[in-house]
C-alpha cells in the first residue's frame, strides 16, 4: 500500500494505478461502453477508464468496485470535514492549502467517477419528461 492510500484510507487492488499529482488523468468515459458495462472506480496504469462488461453485479470485481466506491465516498466525507476545520482556523500555510486543493481535486475526481458509473446504471425513465422547449411551446400555444 502506498503513502497516498495510507493517508486517505482508500485501498486499491494490486496493479491499479494511483497518480495523486495528476487529478485530470481520467479521460472522459466512453458512452458506448457505459451503455454496455460499468465504469469502475479506478483507472488503468495509463490513466484511462476501466470498464466491467457483461456483469450481473454480483461477481468478485463488482463487489470489489462497490467496496472501493464506498471507501472513496467515505474518504470524501472525511476530507470535507477536515477541509472545513482547516479553513475555519484561518491559520493555514500555503503548503497546507496546496495539499488540501490536491486532495480535494483527487476526491472530486473519484466522486465524479462514482456518480457517472452509478448514473449510467440507472434504468431509463418509464416516460419522457418534457424538456424546457416543450414547456415553453405549451405555455405560448393559444387555447
Amino acid at each position: 500500500m502506498n503513502a497516498r492510500a495510507l493517508a486517505t484510507g482508500v485501498h486499491r487492488p494490486e496493479g491499479v494505478a494511483l497518480n495523486p499529482t495528476e487529478v485530470d488523468d481520467m479521460t472522459e468515459p466512453i458512452p458506448q461502453l457505459l451503455d454496455a458495462g460499468r465504469l469502475l472506480p479506478w483507472t488503468s496504469p495509463e490513466g484511462k477508464p476501466c470498464y466491467l462488461l457483461a456483469s450481473d453485479g454480483t461477481g468478485y470485481v463488482s463487489r470489489m468496485a462497490d467496496r472501493i466506491e464506498a471507501e472513496q465516498l467515505a474518504s470524501a466525507a472525511v476530507l470535507l470535514e477536515e477541509a472545513g476545520q482547516l479553513l475555519r482556523t484561518r491559520t493555514w500555510t500555503p503548503g497546507e492549502i496546496h495539499l488540501l486543493a490536491v486532495d480535494l481535486a483527487m476526491s472530486l475526481t473519484n466522486v465524479r467517477r462514482v456518480a457517472v458509473s452509478r448514473g449510467a446504471r440507472l434504468p431509463a425513465p418509464a416516460h419522457e419528461t418534457p424538456d424546457r422547449e416543450d414547456r415553453e411551446r405549451e405555455a405560448t400555444r393559444p387555447t
